[in-house]
């Protein structure tokens, strides 16, 4: 009776152990906004349907961009650190429409101005974010 119960313990512990560390699974980059216009994109060119309502989206770095696959994928995201303390609490979600147009991209994501503001209390400034598929 007394060994089942220590596996028993045992299991539970390597379940909450390797489940844990399946929930903090994220990649670190960093953030900037971007203003309008944000049409055309190049996920869906000029179709206004491919925004996300709420307004949370971002275009992306040639690193996740992958060749265009990353169109339509959702991120979780939050702010973990900038210049002059710029995170909000907030953890939000948000999908890409769109790839940097900038040479070179000044930032991992670049968020819809909405969807930055809801993360950062600076509103230019670049941020260090956390975000997971």
């Amino acid at each position: 009776m007394r060994f089942s119960f220590f596996f028993a313990l045992m299991i539970i512990v390597v379940w909450l152990w390797f489940g844990t560390i399946a929930l903090v699974a994220a990649d670190i980059g960093t953030a900037t906004s971007y203003d309008p216009p944000y049409l055309p994109t190049r996920c869906k060119g000029y179709n206004e349907d491919q925004f996300p309502p709420g307004g949370y989206f971002i275009a992306v770095s040639e690193g996740i961009w992958d060749n265009g696959a990353a169109c339509g994928r959702k991120y979780r995201m939050r702010c973990i650190s900038g210049l002059k303390r710029p995170c909000k609490d907030p953890t939000i979600v948000v999908q890409v429409v769109d790839l940097c147009t900038l040479n070179p991209c000044p930032s991992t994501l670049l968020l819809s101005n909405k969807a930055f503001n809801a993360i950062s209390k600076v509103p230019i400034t670049k941020i260090n974010v956390e975000f997971a598929q």
